[in-house]
């Protein structure tokens, strides 16, 4: 008797706790139909501080963001891969290891400066890595010689946007902050590939670490 009283009052209980939140949840709705939607308009509005930034720059620098991000998560992954114990070559894998963080904080300057500039920033899905495993420290280099240059050929399309427009603060922003950056780090891939096309996997690899800075 006792255990079927317990199950019908918690049945009881439970139902009339559904019922009331039922009738909030009607009332709520009926309410919110005769409320004014403007005072909850949470769409965002033109900044005061916007001044000669046009949209398609707004946009190129969303997606530059992107692109920083997705270069970030590439370097991770080379990074993890050598720093694995069947390939151990820790100090290229703390050269990845940095190589991405320089790409996150280049991503963190650029939503700095989309709001400086009175823009929105857009959180858009990240690629992943097309892949997560090099057979050899040559064709990771390699790929990280090409990931750089197809940032560079972005950021210079970006910087092409803000000249066309007169926008003296994103030419110079880019200028500063990221386009000498691009052709050092370029440099620097390209002596590591010569370097290692001349030392050869295996041994090489190995020794190309030790030296490695």
């Amino acid at each position: 008797m006792f255990r079927t009283y317990s199950a019908r009052s918690f049945y009881v209980k439970t139902v009339s706790s559904l019922f009331r939140h039922h009738i909030l949840q009607s009332y709520c709705l009926t309410q919110r139909k005769t409320v004014n939607t403007n005072v909850f308009d949470d769409s965002p509005v033109k900044s005061r501080i916007r001044q000669n930034y046009q949209e398609v720059s707004e946009a190129g620098v969303n997606n530059q963001i992107s692109k920083e991000l997705h270069a970030s998560y590439v370097y991770a992954a080379m990074a993890f891969h050598f720093d694995r114990d069947d390939v151990a070559l820790p100090k290229v894998s703390d050269f990845f290891f940095k190589s991405g963080n320089e790409e996150l904080q280049h991503a963190y300057k650029l939503m700095k400066f989309q709001n400086m500039r009175g823009g929105t920033v857009q959180f858009k899905a990240i690629e992943a890595p097309a892949k997560s495993h090099w057979p050899s420290l040559l064709e990771a280099m390699q790929d990280a010689l090409e990931l750089e240059k197809a940032l560079n050929h972005d950021l210079l399309e970006l910087h092409h946007i803000a000249s066309a427009h007169k926008d003296a603060q994103m030419c110079d922003f880019l200028e500063s902050e990221y386009l000498h950056e691009q052709v050092e780090a370029i440099k620097k891939l390209s002596d590591h590939v010569t370097n290692l096309k001349r030392v050869g996997s295996g041994l090489g690899e190995y020794v190309f670490n030790g030296e490695f800075k």
